[in-house]
């Protein structure tokens, strides 16, 4: 076979290969072991965020008191205080002033799961970052 015709053959290859998997659902992995960004994003409407922050995909979440949380994954910190990581947003969530006492964000007695789930479903909305 000429190279050419390799060349063509691997192209149609990689074509089935790609129709193959089109209409399936991918589900990707947790990027917080156990968490669940569906619960997280029920959580997020339940205790009221959408108050204070604008958050994408969460009913009536348009508050302007605290900073859009659209790209939250992406930021370098947390609140200006602490590293923008798994840890760090799950502590963050569940008692804000713990981590900057001068915070104006409230403790509002966010569980760990239920805060591990919060967090999941913003780095999630942030492109799976983190």
């Amino acid at each position: 076979m000429s190279a050419l015709g390799r060349a063509l053959a691997a192209s149609a290859a990689a074509a089935l290969l790609a129709a193959a998997g089109c209409g399936k659902r991918v589900t990707k992995a947790p990027l917080i072991a156990g968490a669940d960004a569906e619960r997280g994003k029920t959580a997020i409407e339940s205790y009221g965020c959408g108050a204070c922050h604008t958050i994408p995909g969460v009913r009536g979440a348009r508050g302007l008191v605290g900073p859009p949380l659209a790209d939250v994954g992406r930021r370098v910190y947390i609140a200006g205080v602490v590293p923008n990581d798994p840890e760090n947003m799950v502590r963050w969530i569940m008692n804000p002033p713990t981590v900057d006492s001068k915070t104006a964000m409230p403790d509002l007695g966010i569980p760990e799961g239920v805060a591990r789930d919060m967090a999941e479903y913003l780095y999630v909305l942030s492109g799976g970052t983190k």
